[in-house]
């Protein structure tokens, strides 16, 4: 454990250095100084002079270009998504190369350990037969979503790239500080979701389900019950198509997408010691953080699909 924790330590120090470095803009020629312009004056570019020295967006909520394949753009997040994927299936092949053991051990047991964890909890939470068919979904999630987040923290993702024009442009970016890439899962959950809700409850089921009375009422008060459960209904086909999805997207892009720019922040500080010991501290929490995110991602898209497949409250029952 002792010898862990160094390791841990030592790779810090040394990510932390390499961010600070490598984010350093190349030196830039010597100029004359120009007179002190007015305040609020038009710079020579078209923009007030005090904006002109507050320099461009240290990660710009786009994902730059990097080239193009038959016309379409390939963006620095998207190589590392390839990355990730990649690094998925090769873990997996690593770790069931040989024929899988009764009794596992290494790889297999940590693959192991982890699909059985999300299993037994998935399954505490869902029907059996819900459970199944998100089972495999909400856990393919969370690994991804990890591998992702943690990309953040792997020295050279963010620092490493080429200056043109003398705009910096990194060959690498996590994956989830991409907003297309979490909106996407989040339309695949979407998606998804309604299949396994009209799966299990049916198509009429499951217009009862969201917009039915949900509880005993006699045959005098039913038209009002029945008028304020069709308004709760409609709030809740909202907040099904429309909020839920935006949640898990954003929730997910913004944490993720706030963490690099803090990084970046830092890595840019004038002060190179406060710099490191400000990385040091930020790699230990953003670790934190990917794993968090990661698994609040996976349980809401358990959560949500739990809300819409099962029966519990209709009618008194």
């Amino acid at each position: 454990m002792k010898r862990f924790g160094i390791i841990i330590l030592a790779w810090v120090f040394c990510t932390a250095v390499f961010a600070v470095n490598l984010n350093a803009p190349p030196a830039s020629p010597p100029v004359t100084e120009p007179s002190a312009p007015t305040v609020g004056a038009p710079a020579a570019n078209g923009t007030p002079a005090g904006e002109a020295e507050s320099g461009s967006e240290l990660v710009p909520a786009a994902p730059p270009v990097l080239f193009t394949v038959l016309g379409l753009p390939v963006t620095n997040s998207m190589i590392c998504t390839w990355m990730v994927v990649a690094l998925i299936i090769v873990i997996v092949r690593v770790t069931t190369w040989k024929s899988i053991q009764e009794i596992p051990s290494g790889g297999q047991n940590v693959m192991e350990t982890i699909v059985e964890g999300w299993e037994t909890l998935i399954g505490d939470i869902l029907d059996p037969r819900v459970a199944r068919w998100v089972f495999p979904f909400a856990t393919t999630f969370f690994i991804f979503i990890v591998i992702s987040n943690l990309v953040d923290l792997v020295p050279g993702v963010g620092s490493i790239g080429s200056y043109h024009h003398g705009q910096f442009t990194p060959f690498f970016r996590p994956p989830t500080t991409d907003a297309n890439l979490t909106v996407a899962m989040a339309g695949i959950f979407l998606v998804l979701s309604l299949y396994w809700a009209v799966r299990y409850n049916g198509f009429w089921g499951l217009i009862k389900h969201i917009f039915g009375v949900k509880m005993a009422t006699s045959k005098w008060t039913y038209p009002l019950f029945f008028l304020l459960f069709l308004f709760i209904g409609a709030m809740e086909l909202l907040s099904v198509g429309f909020a839920r999805p935006v949640a898990l997207a954003m929730r997910l892009y913004g944490n993720i997408f706030a963490g690099e720019t803090i990084l970046d922040m830092i890595a840019h500080s004038q002060s190179w010691l406060a710099g490191l010991a400000l990385s040091s501290f930020m790699y230990f929490y953003e670790t934190f953080v990917c794993l968090v995110q990661a698994f609040v991602f996976a349980m809401l898209v358990v959560a949500f699909v739990g809300t819409l497949c099962t029966h519990t409250g209709e009618n008194g029952r």
